[in-house]
């Protein structure tokens, strides 16, 4: 189910005319997406593609998938970015955000220490101009749908 007025539900229902850095990798129950509004390039978002509102609802099958999709984006996020590690998160609190989403969060080695573990999120939630630019998210998605592709992992299907 899709629910009109939800962000993600709306990005999902016109899956097929979004640029690149809405659409790294999917399959039937997943979608990435580079998230918006932040400093940090490669900072993405992994987004069920039915509206859920919390991790008890998702289906064995989703659930089944999440953890997949989790270590298949931090191994893209490695290769592509050289970051050290990835943090794996998930609140869905903010406002208007309440879909079920997991932020797969690239750790490069020289984020500064008072960014590192739950302090990245200061990197979120950027003015325009200060944020990570759509050709810059767009160029990071099509390296990672890149890298997803030859290691035979990109899982990508339509609406």
């Amino acid at each position: 189910m899709i629910k009109q007025g939800c962000f993600a539900c709306d990005n999902t229902a016109r899956f097929d005319e979004l640029p690149p850095r809405e659409r790294i990798a999917a399959d039937e129950h997943w979608r990435a997406a580079h998230a918006v509004g932040t400093k940090l390039p490669g900072w993405l978002v992994l987004v069920p593609r039915r509206h859920v509102l919390t991790i008890a609802a998702l289906t064995d099958a989703e659930a089944a998938g999440l953890g997949y999709w989790q270590a298949r984006l931090s191994r893209a996020l490695q290769a592509v970015t050289g970051c050290v590690k990835t943090y794996v998160v998930q609140f869905a609190e903010a406002e208007g955000f309440g879909h079920v989403h997991f932020h797969v969060i690239p750790r490069p080695a020289d984020l500064p220490a008072d960014r590192r573990g739950p302090n990245v999120f200061g990197l979120l939630g950027q003015p325009e101009g200060q944020a990570v630019s759509a050709d810059e998210m767009d160029r990071v998605a099509n390296a990672l749908t890149q890298w997803l592709t030859r290691a035979g992992t990109s899982g990508i299907t339509t609406g």
